[in-house]
């Protein structure tokens, strides 16, 4: 029962807290309160778990809103802010963030290979920036059900075009399960099994 050498981080062609960072994209109440693709319940628990799992894992985070400082939207969901209310938010006019420099520059000075990408709406906000970020060479991660668009046939139809484009598509599980990767990791396990907990109450610790 031993565990292989823990393989360079940097260049492991698998998800680690040294390759990677979590891009969040306009989870602002107007946009939350659009999606049509799963239950807004759900959703919010699923990017709050997922946002949780990369601060256990020491990810850096980039969080872009879209016409806060214009006033024409509001600041994002409260849940987001609980955690995360202490970085720094690039707020943006333009549709794909992508194309505000302020956020492309942040993204790029990060040095990370491996995007994992979040946004509401999935055929907007996630697809747009998700399809310039490939074309520059990045991979590009999708947890799936912490996204979310204005139907469930919108939603899937993006999901297909950033697969097509080469988009890895993964879940919030196995998001958690790839930064863990090994038990006996002891320091993130505590942090690993609070974001495991499931929208319908499954706890691992009471099952």
């Amino acid at each position: 029962m031993t565990s292989e050498t823990i393989r360079n981080p940097r260049t492991d062609h698998l998800l680690t807290s040294e390759n990677s960072a979590l891009i969040i994209i306009d989870y602002q109440p107007i946009q939350v309160s659009s999606i049509r693709s799963m239950s807004r319940e759900e959703l919010v628990f699923n990017i709050v778990s997922t946002t949780k799992a990369a601060l256990n894992y020491n990810l850096p985070i980039i969080h872009s809103t879209v016409n806060v400082e214009t006033g024409r939207n509001k600041p994002p969901i409260q849940e987001l802010q609980d955690i995360i209310g202490h970085l720094p938010t690039y707020d943006r006019t333009t549709v794909n963030s992508w194309e505000d420099v302020g956020f492309q520059q942040a993204v790029k000075a990060l040095g990370r290979p491996k995007l994992i990408m979040t946004a509401l709406w999935t055929e907007v906000c996630l697809a747009f920036p998700a399809l310039d970020a490939i074309q520059e060479g990045y991979e590009v991660y999708v947890p799936v059900d912490a996204v979310g668009g204005t139907s469930v046939a919108a939603h899937e139809t993006a999901l297909r075009r950033m697969e097509q484009a080469g988009a890895k598509l993964i879940s919030r599980v196995q998001l958690y399960c790839e930064l863990q990767r090994d038990w006996a990791r002891e320091a993130t396990i505590p942090g690993f099994m609070d974001v495991f907990e499931s929208f319908d109450g499954f706890n691992p610790e009471k099952a």
